[in-house]
């Protein structure tokens, strides 16, 4: 391994997309800063649970290291944090509090925060739960980057002292999700981990209407569902799908469903990677409701908004294959002009200044 590199981001994983979706969030945004010439290394915590799940352990895009705990972290990565245009620290990085503080230390070019749980986060802060950031460590970062946009941007700075807060949306890499032509198999399907506080939607958008649509076909898929949940048998279970079968599983499904986390939908503005994904693969999405959903896709028009069970059968059962094709269309397109990796990466490198640097030679790995 060489330095310098443009970026070090310490982040929750990149290697594995197993019950986290994290992983697929940063694969997009830097495979987008590679397409930049941005030299990046994504340093993850080996744990256990991911090691035994990698589903990219050898990433094209960027260097990827593992460290044991905060003293190897320092130990071997010290000058190479040191010598990074910007250092980005995620959410839900394991000792999140000790990395952030132990960073800090070393008085860095640039750092920041890239919370990809910000409603989650602010939250958990409320309730004095500081299980990987402090509340007291928020002024300490140059930016801080948020998966909300909207009023939360002010919260952060005017609440809780964030010198600058900056939305950084989730973004899809448009070359890995696009249409494949394959013939649906589902009309309604959904893919995420089980979350406590998105299961009653998910009872109401899906289970339900899969029950009173007996003759059409539903999927769920993500891991740690309880065996408790009562599916009906319309509903296909996959324990998990690596993201290398994401594309084709969307092609599959006539429409897709997003379901939104509680704190999420509170805060509003808080756009899910996976609607990205499903649109940007021409495939219609059918979402819940939080403020700002309309600024990202128009309703009606690249969207359907469903807030009880009957806005999902009525829209499954009355919606004629050329307005579902419309709703198609017009959803990719607005993907990929606003949300697709290379322009989310391009914001990224614009408002950390390394537009204006010179060109750093590239990095080797390993």
């Amino acid at each position: 391994m060489s330095a310098p590199y443009d970026i070090v981001i310490l982040g929750l994983s990149l290697s594995s997309s197993w019950g986290n979706g994290h992983a697929t969030t940063f694969r997009a945004l830097i495979s987008g800063l590679h397409k930049h010439g941005q030299n990046v290394l994504f340093l993850e915590r080996d744990v256990p649970w991911y090691a035994s799940n990698r589903d990219l352990p050898d990433p094209e895009f960027c260097t990827l290291q593992y460290y044991s705990g905060i003293d190897d972290l320092l130990t071997r990565f010290s000058p190479v944090l040191q010598s990074a245009g910007a250092v980005i620290v995620g959410s839900y990085v394991p000792q999140g509090v000790q990395v952030i503080d132990a960073l800090h230390r070393l008085s860095l070019n640039q750092f920041c925060f890239y919370d990809i749980d910000t409603p989650v986060t602010l939250a958990k802060l409320g309730r004095h739960d500081e299980e990987y950031l402090a509340r007291r460590q928020i002024r300490l970062f140059d930016t801080y980057f948020s998966f909300s946009g909207g009023p939360v941007l002010e919260q952060l700075e005017q609440e809780f002292g964030a010198r600058s807060a900056q939305a950084l949306y989730c973004s899809v890499d448009a070359d890995c999700y696009q249409p494949t032509g394959e013939a649906p198999r589902w009309d309604l399907g959904y893919l995420g981990t089980y979350s406590p506080d998105r299961q009653p939607t998910l009872e109401k958008l899906l289970i339900e209407p899969a029950r009173q649509l007996p003759n059409m076909r539903f999927v769920v898929a993500g891991p740690q569902f309880p065996d408790s949940i009562a599916w009906p048998p319309n509903v296909e279970r996959i324990e998990h799908l690596p993201p290398s079968e994401h594309r084709s599983f969307y092609n599959r499904q006539r429409f897709t469903l997003n379901v939104t986390r509680a704190d999420m939908i509170a805060a509003g503005w808080s756009p899910s990677v996976r609607l990205f994904e499903a649109a940007a693969c021409g495939t219609p999405v059918i979402s819940d409701v939080w403020d700002g959903i309309e600024h990202l896709l128009p309703p009606g028009e690249a969207i359907i908004l469903a807030r009880q069970t009957g806005d999902v059968v009525s829209t499954l059962r009355n919606t004629s294959e050329a307005q579902r094709a419309a709703l198609s269309i017009s959803a990719r397109r607005y993907v990929l002009a606003e949300h697709n990796s290379t322009s989310r990466s391009g914001e990224l490198i614009a408002m950390l200044g390394l537009d204006r640097q010179m060109p750093r030679r590239v990095a080797q790995k390993g």
